[in-house]
Parts: structure tokens; sequence; C-alpha cells
């Protein structure tokens, strides 16, 4: 496949207000593509596009509100860009959202709220703008998983189930649209300095100063700036690479699952206290552990 051209086309991305979102957005824009952003929050979004259209005046930059968490939106949402772009170049599924707190400890509407964000809104956005990119010759399409779409750590059941699955749909889609000369990437960040985890909701069986322990014990492992980040996520759109993963806290996690897959989790919780500055789990559990809160990732 034909190595991906930016410029002169249009590019879709989704949790453009902050973060991975927001650097995809300014590194499109140096690169030469017009600009469709989609996020929930309104003054974050406005001050992004504002600051692309100040830097880059020749980029059309458009701009959507939307929760992705409300699919009924979301639908009417992407039938407004498919009607304004019949031709997109490229996708990015990137908005997500995180849970503090084991499956025992979350109401099942907490836990289908991160699966609705993370995968189904993905999926119903990729279904509804898929037409747009077949007509447009070498699109592509990247979906952001996560470090915890390659491993599953103990007290990220909804947010890993949902980052799996974006990663199994990713890879069929793959294969699905080789013919069609569309590209496809699945992305799994490590350790990104983003608002994923300050902004992650607590699920209801959660103490409040349990979970604020873990959060600030966390944030110590994001260390990767968005902006590197999306570089990354652009230099493997334009090679057409059909895996990204982002700094080492993806790559050695990822090894670890290939090596021990049934047994990484002990190991991983190990690493992972020892680098926030926390107790290994034993005899008597901490409060909070690292492996407990969400690597920030996206949005």
């Amino acid at each position: 496949m034909r190595t991906f051209v930016f410029t002169a086309g249009t590019a879709v991305v989704t949790g453009a207000a902050s973060g991975i979102g927001a650097a995809l957005a300014h590194g499109l824009a140096r690169r030469g593509s017009d600009l469709v952003l989609l996020d929930r929050d309104a003054e974050r979004l406005d001050a992004v596009a504002a600051a692309i259209r100040a830097g880059h005046p020749d980029r059309r930059v458009d701009t959507h509100l939307v929760d992705l968490a409300d699919l009924c939106t979301t639908a009417r949402v992407a039938e407004e860009i498919q009607a304004r772009h019949p031709r997109i170049r490229l996708l990015v599924n990137n908005a997500g959202v995180a849970l503090g707190g084991r499956f025992d400890q979350v109401t099942m509407d907490e836990f289908h709220w991160v699966v609705d964000v993370n995968f189904r809104a993905p999926v119903q956005l990729t279904h509804a703008l898929l037409p747009a990119l077949k007509a447009e010759p070498g699109a592509h399409l990247v979906n952001v998983s996560s470090l915890f779409g390659l491993i599953a750590p103990a007290g990220q059941a909804a947010y890993s189930a949902s980052k799996f699955a974006v990663r199994g749909f990713t890879e069929a889609l793959r294969h699905e649209l080789v013919d069609d000369g569309i590209g496809v990437t699945s992305v799994h960040p490590g350790g990104i300095a983003t608002r994923i985890a300050r902004n992650a909701r607590v699920g209801s069986g959660v103490a409040r100063e349990e979970f604020e322990t873990g959060r600030r014990q966390f944030e110590k492992l994001l260390t990767i700036a968005p902006e590197r980040a999306a570089e990354v996520i652009l230099r493997g759109v334009e090679r057409r690479r059909g895996r990204v993963l982002i700094g080492w806290s993806a790559k050695l996690p990822d090894l670890l699952a290939r090596i021990a897959p049934a047994s990484y989790g002990r190991l991983l919780a190990v690493g992972m206290n020892r680098l926030a500055g926390t107790r290994v789990p034993g005899a008597g559990r901490p409060a909070a552990t690292a492996s407990e809160l969400p690597v920030g990732d996206v949005a």
C-alpha cells in the first residue's frame, strides 16, 4: 500500500479537545489536512479549533459537539459529517473514557457507559463513514485501543473489555478493507500524560479517597507527552503500519503478555507498583494499586 498522503484531504478526529486528540488535530493541520473535530467539551474544542484556524488559515476546520455515550446523537452527527464530507481520507477514533474500580465495585450502567464510548461509538462512526472512506483513494482508519487492549490488569474489567474489543474490531477491518485500498491501524499507547485518569469516573462501590490515592500514584507513570504520541501515530499512518505501540510502557507489557499469557498479572502488578511507589499487594491489600487505574492514553 502506498504511503499515506495528508495534504488536500479531510481527517475526522474524535476526542479532539485535549490530549492525543488535540495533538493529532494540530499535527494533521501542519501536514495539510482539513479537519472535522468531535468532542463533548465545548470550551476546549473551540479553543483547539481557534488555534488551528489562527495558525493555518487555509485549513477548513469543522467542529461537532457530541457526547459519544449518546448513541442516537452520535448517529445523527455521523450523518451530518457524511453529508458535508462525502470523501474522507482519514478517520481517527481516539475518544475514550475510564472507570475506576473492580468489576464487583461498578454498576452495569457504569460498565456499559465505558463500552458505549470506547467501543460502540467507534463502531458506529466507522460504519457510518466507511462509504466516505471508500470513496477516497488511499484512505486510512485509525482506532486508538490502549496498553489495556494488550493486557488486562485487575481493576480494569470495563476498560480492558472495551479496548480489547476495539483491537479485535480493528484487526478484522484490516483484513476486510485491504482490497479496498484502505489502511487500518490499531494504536496502543502506554503512559501518556492526558486527562483520562483525572476525568475517570469512580465506580459506585469505590471509596473516593481510595480512588484519589491510586490516581495520584498512577499519574507518576504518565510520562509521555501527547504531542509525542500523536507524532508516533501519524508516522505510523504515513507508513501504513497495522499496529502502533507507543512507549516502552506499552512494548514491555506486550512482550510480557506474549511470554506469559496466563500469568503476567502478578509480574505486571509488581512492576507498576514499584514505578508508582506503592507496595505490592500481598497478605494485606493496599488502599489502591496502580493497576486499578486507567493508563492516560486518550481523550
